[in-house]
């Protein structure tokens, strides 16, 4: 391919990118002025891109991802996509911490699902709970998505409700669930010491979406006599990652690339 086509195939990819990554939709005059492209140039990639369905213009002529994207959306799992693209920061606090990390995410309004693992370092390691039920409260995970109102409190008769317990360390009442939740919105992180299953110990983090929102947890596990010691510290360590894997998930908007 000549160096000419490079270009225009890299110009046009550009384009195309800031549009994807706009909050709204992008005018034509801006496009131009923003890419530094000459006008005439900019028209003609952006006819291209339309033709190919990667951009798509609105009732008031701007530019916008196009219908390609849905299509690609609809026929796969959107959160496959996250996995693939967080999992080079997972791999990465695996190999700092040496226990196994996991991103959970809600589903529904009552549940919660691990989606996506990297196995610890050691010979002796956490089980791996991708699609195992996990009731919310006796997770770390579980905590974070309760905490910034993932999922809905549970349901039932004043604040001494009781929930079903799997240990001796589970929390025991709707109280008592509601007074850790404060607590780990103060911290930033969520943490059970044996709470889930005797034996296993655990932390957790908000991850954030486009919006800012919580949309996920990033989690790390592992057998207690390893990591119960250092849940504090590890928490605090798996913050800054969270912030890390939220920042892959939350493109600058037009206006901030441009500042």
């Amino acid at each position: 391919m000549s160096t000419t086509g490079t270009q225009a195939i890299d110009r046009a990819a550009a384009l195309a990118a800031m549009v994807v990554h706009a909050d709204e939709p992008i005018s034509f005059t801006e496009l131009a002025a923003d890419s530094g492209l000459a006008r005439s140039t900019t028209s003609r990639l952006l006819a291209a891109l339309e033709r190919n369905q990667l951009l798509e213009r609105d009732g008031e002529g701007c530019f916008r991802a196009g219908p390609l994207f849905a299509l690609y959306a609809a026929r796969h799992d959107p959160w496959a996509e996250v996995v693939r693209l967080v999992r080079p920061q997972l791999q990465r606090l695996g190999d700092t911490v040496r226990e196994s990390v996991y991103l959970t995410i809600p589903q529904g309004r009552e549940s919660t699902v691990q989606i996506a693992q990297v196995d610890a370092s050691y010979v002796l390691g956490a089980q791996d709970w991708r699609g195992v039920d996990v009731p919310p409260h006796c997770s770390a995970a579980g905590k974070v998505l309760y905490a910034w109102n993932c999922l809905d409190l549970p349901d039932g008769e004043g604040p001494d409700l009781l929930l079903p317990r799997l240990t001796a360390r589970s929390i025991g009442t709707r109280r008592d669930l509601v007074e850790a939740l404060a607590v780990v919105r103060s911290r930033g992180y969520a943490t059970t010491d044996q709470e889930l299953e005797v034996g296993l110990s655990a932390v957790a983090a908000p991850v954030r979406g486009r919006d800012g929102g919580v949309i996920a947890a990033v989690g790390v596990h592992g057998p207690s006599t390893r990591i119960s010691g250092q849940l504090d510290q590890v928490g605090q360590l798996l913050a800054e990652h969270a912030q890390k894997i939220s920042a892959l998930l939350i493109r600058p908007t037009r206006k901030e690339g441009a500042a």
